[in-house]
């Protein structure tokens, strides 16, 4: 038994001392890397960014794919403390790092950062450069390190000019609350030369114009947006654009996240608030997307005031409505207004025509509420609308939404001459307002015919060769507005919609 107790001493004190001189030797078991560490990018491209804004944070992975431990002699950024870049090495921050181990077969996260001040900014858009160096000498690796960087004008409350100000009742009647200041005079007009980034609501001077030149890009932050009060105006000047990816000439409004996975994150900012008092706006060649509402219009049917004449623009993925009319009067020729969590446009009184629309929902993001077009007529309000050579389409049922109606009342005229419409036929005996054969409502409709987009998911509302709306436009609405959405003649066989099919 004795003999028995001394083994099992004997072996236990024998790992030990074992265990104690690997831990001893653990700094001699290491070797120098020799170049031979793999990387999980070639360059890590932090994206577009903002001066005075931090980027997002970015990895790199780094690999030892030898059979032996490796101890890396240092870690570093090539511009040293010159470099606007941060990094973080397996949970450590710094500049510099010196003798970092790094196991057979396994890896280490390295996390990069940067932001630019202003003040170190000499153009208006630029590559910023640097390197993560990984020893020096004959073994040294390198992995770049690529920011494109904007310059900005930057628009925000002070402490000053700060004002709560309610806009009014969001669509589940809630008061919409918000953080606003007035545009100074300098500012009331943005040219192409920097981009804009707005937080908070810029408000426009009451008896001022805020002038927005062709080119123009205005992004806002959460929680942010534009708002045109009583007795001021906005006026888009957009032009059309050659390169129909680079939008040289279009204006366009969007959130101030530029990271690629937020391209088409909806919700990202507020929205675009015309008060009722506000008349005479004018847009053209403008795109709106990523908000939470795209644009809200507030008119009165007793004044015989135009709010917004709105021309050759796209309002798109907004998370809840992208066009949502309020008593107003507005204009809409060659317009796309698309994909959103509610209805693409819903309208509640007013006087309305639109003249070549493409109003479509092929939400995607969840579940939606509400048709891709909704008019409502209630609160003893007046609609008069119009819609000729339009495209009413989604991915539901039916996608026009009449709501709240008296068929009693003169209070609702509408009429749909050549659209397309898609609809539940069960709909049909739902109300009089769905009857498709009263030449008063409803004149040379076409139900459920497949207008072919070529893709509605990435918001491309042109049309497939195969698409019904393709020369079935009616040509004395067409020579109303005889240029489509890219500046296509269609006085000659017209089609429907806002984009005339280029068989060239």
């Amino acid at each position: 038994m004795k003999k028995m107790q001394f083994r099992v001493f004997y072996f236990i004190s024998l790992f030990a001392i074992i265990l104690l001189w690997s831990s001893c030797r653990k700094d001699f078991d290491y070797e120098n890397s020799t170049g031979n560490l793999s990387f999980s990018k070639d360059t890590v491209y932090l994206d577009t960014i903002f001066t005075n804004i931090g980027s997002s944070t970015y990895s790199l992975k780094v690999f030892n794919e030898s059979n032996k431990d490796l101890q890396i002699p240092s870690i570093t950024l090539e511009n040293g403390l010159e470099s606007v870049y941060r990094i973080n090495v397996d949970g450590q921050a710094g500049t510099e790092f010196l003798n970092v181990p790094l196991r057979a077969k396994d890896s280490l996260y390295i996390f990069i950062e940067t932001t630019l001040n202003n003040s170190e900014v000499n153009e208006n858009e630029f590559l910023s450069l640097d390197a993560i160096r990984f020893d020096t000498g004959i073994n040294e690796q390198k992995v770049p390190l690529v920011t494109l960087v904007k310059d900005a004008v930057f628009l925000f409350p002070s402490n000053s000019n700060q004002q709560i100000r309610t806009l009014g009742l969001n669509e589940n009647g809630e008061e919409i609350v918000v953080t606003a200041f007035e545009i100074d005079d300098e500012h009331l007009n943005f040219t192409n030369e920097k981009a804009y980034v707005i937080y908070g609501y810029a408000t426009v001077p009451k008896n001022k114009t805020l002038t927005i030149e062709a080119g123009a890009r205005v992004y806002f932050h959460k929680n942010s947006g534009l708002y045109i009060q009583e007795s001021s105006n906005l006026n888009i000047e957009g032009l059309k654009s050659n390169d129909s990816t680079a939008l040289e000439n279009e204006v366009i409004f969007e959130g101030d996240r530029l990271e690629p996975e937020y391209a088409e994150t909806a919700g990202q900012w507020g929205t675009i608030w015309f008060d009722a008092g506000s008349d005479g706006n004018l847009i053209n060649h403008l795109t709106v997307k990523n908000a939470s509402i795209g644009l809200v219009v507030n008119g009165n049917t007793a004044n015989t005031e135009e709010n917004l004449s709105l021309k050759n623009s796209q309002i798109y993925n907004s998370s809840s409505i992208n066009l949502w009319g309020r008593e107003a009067s507005i204009d809409a020729e060659n317009v796309v207004i698309a994909n959103s969590g509610g209805s693409s446009v819903a309208l509640a009184g007013g006087i309305i025509n639109f003249t070549h629309a493409t109003i479509a929902n092929y939400w995607s993001s969840g579940s939606r509420y509400g048709s891709a077009l909704q008019i409502t007529n209630g609160e003893n309000k007046t609609t008069l609308a119009s819609f000729g050579n339009c495209i009413i389409d989604g991915n539901s049922s039916s996608e026009l939404s009449l709501l709240n109606f008296d068929s009693s009342t003169d209070a609702l005229k509408f009429n749909f001459t050549n659209c397309i419409i898609k609809i539940n036929p069960e709909r049909f005996e739902e109300d009089s307002f769905y009857d498709f054969e009263n030449n008063e409502l409803y004149t040379r409709v076409f139900l459920n015919e497949a207008t072919a987009f070529v893709n509605p998911s990435t918001n491309n509302f042109s049309l497939k060769s195969n698409s019904f709306a393709i020369e079935n436009g009616d040509i004395t609405i067409a020579n109303n507005v005889p240029l489509d959405i890219n500046e296509i003649a269609r006085t000659e066989n017209p089609g429907i919609g806002a984009y005339q099919y280029n068989f060239k």
